[in-house]
């Protein structure tokens, strides 16, 4: 995968969107995919909590080590057998889910890793975004990108109803489910009016779940 390409905003983003949905008494968290520790440190600081990291790019995960207490270099599948059982108040997968070769695999196995009442927090990509969703339906083109939803390193594909089914069929509750970072384009809306706006969902780039496991 072409991560190496990446620009420097890519791994420094401290997705300050994804604090919302933080529990307040969380103590323990794990941050999967968490660049150079950026959001990982905001979320350590906010809860004065213990938080670890799994990185993918060995450079960045030097960086997050300096600002997290833990911190594992290399795949996240390479380290599920590692994490302990029964700890994680919180493990988030901000933009992570998607560039995984099989992300259900992640998700069973990570039920075994949160703590009593803990959750999954999650950002995923929304495939039926307008930008990308137009042009398919009416020019036949789907074309990967440097970043964004056809991010050329995505090995997933997801809307807002296949990431609610894909928790809920591995076994967790979904909590929330919310479209993030709506657009700004009024085109969305435009779209919609024809559809008696059944297609809210166009408007957003990716949605954030927050799931725990069913009992």
């Amino acid at each position: 995968m072409d991560y190496e390409n990446k620009s420097n905003e890519y791994y420094s983003n401290d997705r300050i969107e994804m604090l919302s949905y933080l529990p307040k008494d969380a103590k323990k968290i794990l941050d999967v995919g968490c660049s150079d520790g950026s959001f990982a440190s905001a979320v350590k600081e906010r809860n004065n909590a213990e938080v670890w990291g799994i990185e993918y790019m060995n450079e960045e995960a030097k960086k997050a080590e300096k600002k997290l207490d833990k911190v594992f270099s290399g795949p996240c599948e390479k380290f599920l057998d590692e994490l302990p059982d029964n700890y994680f108040d919180v493990i988030y997968f901000n933009d992570v889910l998607e560039h995984l070769v099989d992300p259900y695999m992640v998700l069973e196995k990570m039920k075994n890793k949160l703590a009593e009442g803990g959750v999954v927090i999650s950002s995923i990509p929304n495939i039926r975004f307008h930008s990308v969703l137009i042009p398919l339906i009416f020019s036949k083109k789907f074309e990967y990108q440097n970043f964004g939803v056809m991010d050329k390193t995505h090995l997933r594909f997801f809307t807002k109803k296949s990431i609610k089914n894909m928790y809920e069929n591995l076994g967790y509750k979904v909590i929330s489910h919310k479209g993030i970072n709506r657009t700004g384009s009024l085109r969305p809306i435009l779209y919609n009016i024809p559809l008696l706006f059944l297609a809210n969902d166009i408007r957003y780039p990716q949605f954030a779940t927050v799931a725990t496991v069913k009992k």
